[in-house]
């Protein structure tokens, strides 16, 4: 499974990015994918992640109220809607996929990674 991100980019506080992340290869449907984030010298957090379907998703404490994710299993899609941006936002951006119905908020539970878009937000 290759997983492509983009969307990322330089914005203003309180301004809004919309960030997509597209699967291929030997894809599925049954996948649990997350949304992770890392800024310069800290560990990669967790965002926020979707189960299989949809139905179920988990968000950081920073990121409910701002951040939105979905899915379309048709397109292959994981998007991840950020709004109200703060400068501590500010981080690379990876999708991850894992080979279960089930989302988790663990970045060792995730066996496929994206290369990463960059988010900037400036104050």
């Amino acid at each position: 499974v290759q997983l492509q991100a983009s969307g990322g980019g330089l914005v203003q506080v309180g301004g809004s990015l919309r960030l997509s992340c597209v699967a291929s290869g030997r894809t599925s449907v049954y996948y649990g994918m997350g949304w992770f984030r890392q800024a310069p010298g800290k560990d990669r957090e967790f965002v926020t992640a979707i189960s299989w379907n949809g139905r179920s998703t988990h968000y950081a404490d920073y990121a409910l109220g701002r951040f939105t994710i979905s899915r379309d299993n048709l397109e292959n899609t994981v998007t991840l809607q950020m709004n109200s941006l703060k400068p501590e936002d500010t981080a690379i951006y990876y999708c991850a996929a894992r080979p279960f119905l089930l989302a988790s908020r663990r970045v060792d539970e995730y066996e496929y990674w994206g290369q990463g878009t960059q988010v900037t937000v400036s104050s």
